[in-house]
This record gives C-alpha cells, structure tokens and sequence, in this order.
C-alpha cells in the first residue's frame, strides 16, 4: 500500500487535511491518538507508566493525568528516556497493527507532528507538509485554542524550522489562505498524484513520460536527490555500497530534462537482483528490458551490464541506475559527473550537445522520444569518454 506521511507545525492545519483526505478515502494513521490510546485506562502501557512513576500520574477516575506524569518524565534525561522505552514500543506496534488492517489498496496517511524532528521521512514514500506563515498560526493557536501568544511563539520556536520541513516535504501545501482555498489543494493531490501513484505502486508500472523537454537548473534538485537517496539507503541498507545523485540533475546551473538520476552501487549483479522487489516495494519498479549501458570503445562490453528501475510516483521522474562497484559504467557515471562540475567548458559543450538532442526528439513522447534524445547524446560519449577516464 502508499504510505503518506503527513506533517506540518502547530497552527498550519495537519490536522484539516487528515480530514479532507479522510473524507476521500484514505486510511488514517493518528500517531497523536495512537499514543493516547496505548496509555488508556486498563492498558498495558499504563500500568507500565504507573510501575515506573508512581500511582500519583493517575487521575481520580483512573486515566492518565497528563500534567503529572510530564512533571516527573521531562524532570531528567533519565526518566524520560523510561518514559520513551515505555511509550514507543507501544505506539510503534498498534501504528504496525493499523497499517498491516489497511487494505492493499488502501493510501495509508500517517499523520506524524514530529515527522521531520524524528527523521521518519525516509520510510514513507511520499511526505506531505503543510505550510503556514507564522503569524498565521499564532492566531489560529490564539483564537481556536487559546493559547497566548508568548506560549504559541515558544512552542512553534521548539519545533523543526520552516526550512527543515521544505526539505523533508515532497508535497507542499500552502494554508496561509482562507479555509477554502486549501481543499482544492489537497483534491488534486489525491487525484492527481496520490491515486495513479498507488496503482502504479500495487501494478508495479512506471508513471507515464511526456516529451523529452530541457529545463532550467531548479536550485531544489539537490534537495529532492536527498530525499530519494535517504529512501532507497532504506530498501538497500548494507547491501548499497553508496548511493549518489548523478547525471545532469547534480551539476549546478545545468539546465536538464526534470528526471532525477540516481546510481546505487553494489557488490555484483547478483545483489542487484536481490534488490528488484525492495526497490519495488517503494516505488521504483524495474524496467526488465534494459540490462546495459552502451558499451565505450576499448572496454569488455559485459562490464556494462547494469539493472534500471524508475519512478511509479507521477509527480518526480527518477532513474535509479544499479552498478556494479569498479565496473566502467559505474565509475563513468561519477568521473563525468565530476567532469561537469569542475569545467566550465565541457558544461557549455554539453549543453549545446543537449539542444541538439532536445530538437531531435521534438514532437515525440515516451520511448520514441528518449530514442532520438538518445540518438544525438551516444555518439558524443563514446568521444568523450576517453577524455574522461583519462585526466
């Protein structure tokens, strides 16, 4: 199923759109209400609570008094650590239990406050963040919840920054706005991006390409790299040497095609293979009928075997290139990054290079397009290639 991970600050209004996806048909995931739920009365977690703290956490009808138990958890390190090896075992378990009920066609929205303070970006595939000017949300916490404005300042001030949450959202939504101008927002998200991308999840497809068009460098690509890269280093763990942002997207000021590339490197063949249904599982289904780079003059051309999988999301192009560490292909894919970064020249070459290539496969779409793209740039890199692994 598509896990959504769903954040935002106090006052941004996370929990508005948790209801409008709600109401569209995902399934919700409240870490907020899980953790009530797993300290209720007559739960284990509570009574684990009371071993530890005393029964002076409890309320005169027996719930959890929240004020008092903070009192004494958050008094040092020590006790909240007790605190958190209690609570989060617990939540993480009926978080397992919830998600495991979902169906398998089911979106699963994960509405998570601390989402980005905790790292947890990278086991989603796709985080949402809703985005709110601060002045904004001091007024909803001042009018809807009454608290004061010095506390509402504290309390978004201790949270992760608005920088922190750009980086770590795939998906950004703007509710500085009027209340109706959020719900069209999340309705195209759903619809356009959230729904294809779970069926292409669950039918293991590629989402659709248009035409093959050149754009101007986007400052967040290296951004949106980080992303990927912390998701798949997930799928791998030890079995990817290293994972690295490649290809034109990498290289500062270059204008591209918007498709992120991505090289896994591993041991053999044989791991990247172990690697299909992983890669798969979040997103990236393999496309079975390409096995190889194009080999370069003078090289053993099994050395340039490789595995490709690509992006099932509809919202961000990416190609994950699986290579084996040391052959040709793997290292030419960093040395001629690198080559770009460092020479001004061979960045202008390429980029006339890439207009020609552009105009070639103008008007086409899809594999007839990326074949007349391809058609101008293969015989360039059998020149330069040498140009490259020698300096």
């Amino acid at each position: 199923m598509l896990r959504i991970g769903l954040t935002g600050g106090m006052g941004a209004g996370k929990s508005t759109v948790a209801r409008i996806l709600t109401d569209l048909g995902a399934v919700l995931v409240d870490s907020d209400a899980i953790a009530r739920e797993v300290v209720a009365p007559g739960t284990e977690g509570l009574a684990a609570l009371v071993a530890a703290f005393g029964d002076d956490i409890l309320a005169a009808d027996g719930s959890l008094d929240r004020p008092a138990l903070a009192a004494k958890a958050f008094a040092t390190d020590e006790a909240r650590a007790t605190l958190n090896a209690i609570t989060h075992p617990l939540v993480g378990k009926r978080t397992a239990e919830l998600i495991a009920n979902a169906p398998a066609d089911g979106i699963v929205v994960q509405d998570i406050p601390l989402l980005v303070e905790n790292g947890l970006g990278p086991f989603m595939n796709l985080v949402v963040v809703v985005m709110a000017d601060t002045e904004t949300r001091v007024h909803r916490l001042e009018t809807f919840r009454g608290i004061s404005r010095e506390d509402a300042l504290a309390r978004i001030q201790a949270q992760a920054t608005d920088e922190q949450r750009r980086a770590a959202g795939d998906v950004l939504l703007d509710n500085s706005g009027a209340p109706e101008e959020l719900e069209p927002q999340v309705r195209a998200l759903w619809e356009q991006r959230l729904v294809p991308f779970e069926h292409n999840l669950r039918a293991a497809t590629r989402a659709p390409r248009g035409a093959v068009r050149l754009v101007e460098s986007d400052p967040t690509w290296g951004v949106q790299a980080q992303r990927i890269i912390a998701r798949l280093a997930v799928a791998c763990g030890e079995r990817a040497r290293r994972i690295d942002h490649i290809g034109s997207t990498a290289v500062e000021g270059l204008p591209a095609k918007d498709v992120i590339d991505i090289q896994i490197t591993v041991a053999d063949l044989g791991v990247a293979d172990e690697l299909r249904d992983a890669l798969q599982a979040i997103g990236f289904p393999r496309l079975e009928h390409i096995t190889t780079d194009d080999g370069k003059p003078g090289t053993d051309p099994a050395l340039w075997a490789k595995r490709i999988h690509v992006n099932a999301d509809p919202g961000r192009a990416v190609n994950v290139h699986v290579r084996v560490d040391g052959w040709p292909g793997q290292r030419f894919a960093l040395e001629f990054r690198d080559w770009l970064r460092s020479d001004a020249a061979a960045r202008a070459e390429y980029v006339e290079l890439k207009r020609k290539a552009e105009a070639n496969a103008a008007g086409l779409t899809g594999p007839e397009a990326i074949d007349a793209y391809l058609a101008v740039k293969t015989p360039w890199f059998e020149q330069v290639y040498p140009r490259i692994t020698s300096r």
